[in-house]
């Protein structure tokens, strides 16, 4: 079961990265192996939250899988975390956690998840550390794009 923990220090607010990933509709112009994203159904959560079903494409090489997760926002908290509901995994989970500091913001990033897929789990498990990482960047490099380039 690969899990990846990762905490950033980015030079934007925790406002503007906890939009950045809430966006789950924009996820295909920016993340790689994201083809497609849909948002099935929205609705409040109490205290204060929002819970989204959503499907997402991801494509792998020959391997093309839609899943569906809940995908719930906490704005008060900065918090958003995501169940898997469907598709190829056995079960998936993350987490983001956003937070102001000096010069920025500090986020913590979690995932946790397994393929149902043997050949899938084996090919992604090979490269999975480097995959997450790609993601992480990819994020920064939307950030980049939406709010400016970092300062040096």
């Amino acid at each position: 079961m690969p899990t990846h923990s990762e905490t950033k220090r980015l030079p934007y607010t925790a406002r503007q990265m906890y939009d950045l990933v809430a966006d789950v509709n924009s996820y295909p112009k920016f993340l790689p192996w994201n083809s497609a994203a849909r948002i099935r159904t929205r609705r409040p959560v109490e205290p204060g939250g929002e819970e989204m079903e959503a499907d997402l494409v991801i494509s792998f090489k020959v391997f093309r899988e839609r899943f569906g997760s809940r995908v719930t926002l906490w704005p008060d908290q900065m918090k958003i975390d995501t169940e898997y509901l469907d598709g190829p995994f056995r079960h998936m989970k993350s987490n983001w956690a956003f937070r102001d500091i000096p010069g920025g913001c500090e986020i913590d990033f979690h995932v946790d998840f397994e393929f149902r897929n043997a050949i899938l789990q084996g090919i992604i498990g090979v490269v999975f550390n480097d995959a997450m990482t790609r993601v992480v960047r990819a994020f920064e490099r939307r950030a980049a794009e939406l709010y400016g380039p970092a300062p040096l």
